[in-house]
């Protein structure tokens, strides 16, 4: 069946797929679709299988001892994918969205998108691992009977996409969002164990890509849990890291100030993050900013803002005003994602953790 069907036969081709997965997690999110259309749009997060380990999941020996440098050993790879998943996808696998970001879709537990183009490379690998195009087809119709031809043709899976995908992507979108037929397929396909190998590689691959990075910005200082956070949270949303000469020049600076100009500064980042946060084109936190100008003020006023969180915070003011996606629509977003990993105080997305306790004495 073509993808954007009729909202009948949708709702057919749903059910037939909800019989074939009866009594699996899938099953239960296609038969929720189903009876309710609105359900992608629901407040709280649908049923879904979590980001978590299993023992099927593979990772490279050599990978591995290479991780552990940076004090990733198996537990903590999958404690940082978890960690990840919470913002992207609230710790599921699958977790779909459409293009609210003019990203057209975005999916797995890291948010992999078409817009990037970094969604593309996971398809073809879930296709390539099944080492046969018998076997990938017969795993293709049974999880995406609908819109799985157009999600796996070459229009989808070049880089960018090509018009006739993105014409068919946007078609299947309902008020906005995907409807609840490729919602599901989705689900299904990022939820299946051959996926969720792929999505493991590909953390394994970003993770790696973070040892490099933290080595290269921290090159004399210990490798500290919170830095390997902060990097992974960096890589995941924006890709790439401030380079050398914009990293040296901000630290030359804070090098010759005290104590005192150095809250200063921090306070002058923190006004303008609560500008931005409340200009007209930021989205991503109406419920957060006000809760962590008052809590981040207090830190810096109570000196609970160690050398190490100076400078990560720095680092994290380098990249946000550069954040470009949407003409720098999520950039105070991405400073309160960041800026939660460094002072271990926070709110993102309505969630708030830790408090500031006021009376602590100076750490500048």
């Amino acid at each position: 069946m073509r993808a954007g069907g009729s909202p009948g036969s949708r709702g057919a081709s749903l059910a037939v797929l909800a019989s074939r997965l009866r009594g699996s997690t899938v099953g239960l999110i296609l038969m929720l679709c189903a009876s309710s259309p609105a359900f992608a749009q629901a407040p709280s997060r649908p049923p879904c299988r979590e980001v978590g380990d299993a023992p099927f999941l593979r990772i490279d020996p050599a990978a591995a001892a290479r991780l552990a440098q940076i004090g990733l050993d198996r537990a903590e790879i999958f404690a940082r994918m978890r960690g990840t998943s919470i913002p992207e996808t609230m710790g599921c696998w699958a977790m779909p969205v459409g293009n609210f970001d003019s990203q057209l879709i975005s999916v797995g537990m890291s948010q992999w998108n078409y817009g990037t183009g970094s969604l593309q490379p996971l398809l073809v690998a879930w296709r390539q691992s099944f080492g046969s195009r018998r076997r990938y087809k017969r795993a293709l119709k049974a999880l995406a009977p609908t819109y799985g031809r157009l999600l796996f043709s070459k229009h989808c899976l070049k880089v960018p996409v090509r018009d006739r995908c993105r014409d068919g992507i946007l078609a299947a979108h309902e008020g906005g969002r995907i409807n609840p037929v490729l919602q599901a397929e989705l689900t299904a396909l990022f939820e299946s164990d051959a996926m969720l190998q792929v999505q493991t590689d590909a953390y394994l691959t970003l993770l790696e890509e973070v040892r490099g990075e933290v080595l290269r910005l921290f090159p004399a200082l210990p490798i500290t849990p919170r830095k390997v956070r902060w990097a992974i949270d960096t890589r995941v949303q924006q890709k790439s890291f401030p380079k050398d000469e914009d990293v040296a020049r901000v630290r030359a600076k804070l090098a010759v100030m005290g104590a005192d100009e150095r809250r200063g500064r921090l306070h002058a980042m923190l006004d303008w993050y609560r500008g931005l946060a409340q200009s007209a084109d930021q989205d991503g936190v109406a419920k957060d900013w006000a809760w962590n100008v008052a809590e981040w003020g207090c830190l810096i006023d109570s000196g609970q803002v160690d050398d190490e969180q100076l400078d990560l915070l720095h680092l994290t003011f380098l990249r946000s005003r550069t954040a470009t996606g949407n003409a720098g629509r999520w950039q105070a977003l991405t400073f309160s994602r960041r800026a939660k990993i460094v002072l271990g105080v926070g709110s993102v997305s309505g969630v708030r953790d830790g408090a500031c306790r006021a009376g602590t004495s100076s750490a500048l």
